[in-house]
């Protein structure tokens, strides 16, 4: 089967619809009104104006042949941020607040699922590239504060709360550019 799919450029900026040979894998979840509801997709995606505040030029990459953002600099890049709570990291294992983080990241993608930048983030030529800051903040208190300071400026993000405990345990933000959010992280530290 035959369906439409969209290798959108930077946010949107211009849309690009080609066909793709359509394999469901065994045992996949996929119906057989697959089509229908990819061309539906595609055509609500094409009515979207440009929600991203970033309109790249496509380049050629000469190794693949591939098109891909031309980047101006690094603030022009989309990039989702990941908080976590340092305290988390020097009392639960490792892989547990590592955990805390991809519930939080894929969360505030899903929740944002629409969205112009997170469509560009999640594209098929972006898959192999995209980027994410992993910051740390000291403990409860702090996560709240931010995630406060998040929803007053405007950032999109998803406070994971760890279930049945309730503990607020980290923050993502949906994916944005660069340029239009890192000053809300400036002064927080990498987490090593």
């Amino acid at each position: 089967m035959v369906v439409s799919s969209l290798l959108p450029p930077r946010c949107f900026s211009l849309i690009v619809v080609r066909k793709i040979q359509f394999q469901p894998f065994p045992g996949s979840c996929c119906s057989s009104n697959i089509s229908s509801k990819v061309t539906k997709r595609a055509m609500s995606l094409s009515s979207i104006e440009d929600g991203c505040n970033s309109s790249l030029p496509l380049e050629t990459n000469a190794g693949t042949g591939k098109e891909t953002p031309s980047h101006g600099g690094d603030d022009d890049i989309l990039v989702q941020y990941v908080v976590l709570r340092r305290d988390l990291v020097n009392l639960w294992p490792l892989g547990s607040v590592v955990t805390q983080g991809c519930h939080a990241a894929v969360a505030a993608v899903w929740c944002n699922k629409d969205d112009p930048c997170t469509l560009q983030y999640c594209s098929p030529g972006n898959l192999d590239s995209m980027h994410k800051v992993t910051l740390e903040v000291k403990g409860e208190t702090q996560i709240l504060n931010l995630s406060e300071k998040l929803k007053a400026g405007g950032i999109a993000h998803k406070l994971w709360i760890e279930q049945p405990e309730n503990i607020p345990t980290c923050l993502a933000t949906k994916p944005y550019p660069k340029s239009t959010v890192s000053s809300f992280f400036k002064k927080l530290k990498l987490c090593k």
